[in-house]
């Protein structure tokens, strides 16, 4: 008896890592080699390949193909038909030895049809918008969109805009506050408030 949900059309290849509570849904395939967390959610017709590490709580939204070298991260939320890549300079039937590591880190947003390329790191608590291309790493917080995708602001965990005070505060409508840094974000604690 298994703790996880496999929808009868999925295909779960002996020797990939489930964990409890994760839904896998009609036409998904997970290689062996995978490993998926706890309380994942991956939909119809998504691509798991052996050399994915998945955390905890992760949504895979339809179309989505995860290959060798991607990390993601706890509580990472990727939008439909999202485009992973692994190979910087690809041609048929040439396989790479070691493939470039892109890490999605924790509760990280990327909005459907986006371009994830090779070997980058997208920083936690980052959205990225719809359609867009990321060629390079993005800042923890940082909303960017657009071909190649460029900052466009903040964002807070619960996912609304971070508007920017003269200070260089940011305050959220859920009540987090956040300090400008260079080219970055921090989030301000209660310990911080007072001081």
């Amino acid at each position: 008896m298994s703790d996880f949900f496999q929808h009868p059309n999925a295909l779960i290849d002996d020797g990939a890592s489930i964990g409890a509570g994760t839904r896998v849904w009609a036409f998904a395939h997970i290689v062996k080699g995978a490993t998926v967390g706890r309380d994942c959610n991956l939909c119809d017709h998504t691509f798991i390949e052996g050399g994915v590490s998945i955390g905890d709580r992760v949504t895979v939204k339809c179309g989505v193909y995860v290959w060798d070298g991607v990390v993601l991260e706890d509580d990472v939320y990727v939008g439909p038909c999202v485009a992973f890549t692994n190979d910087p300079y690809p041609r048929s039937k040439k396989y790479l030895r070691e493939y470039a590591r892109t890490i999605l880190k924790r509760g990280c947003s990327i909005g459907a049809n986006a371009t994830i390329l090779p070997g980058i790191i997208i920083g936690q608590w980052s959205m990225i918008g719809a359609g867009s291309i990321v060629t390079r790493s993005v800042p923890d917080y940082a909303l960017v969109v657009g071909n190649p995708a460029r900052p466009k602001g903040w964002i807070c965990r619960c996912g609304r805009p971070l508007p920017i005070d003269k200070n260089g505060i940011l305050r959220c409508e859920c009540g987090k506050l956040f300090q400008l840094r260079t080219e970055q974000i921090e989030e301000i604690t209660n310990e911080d408030r007072d001081l």
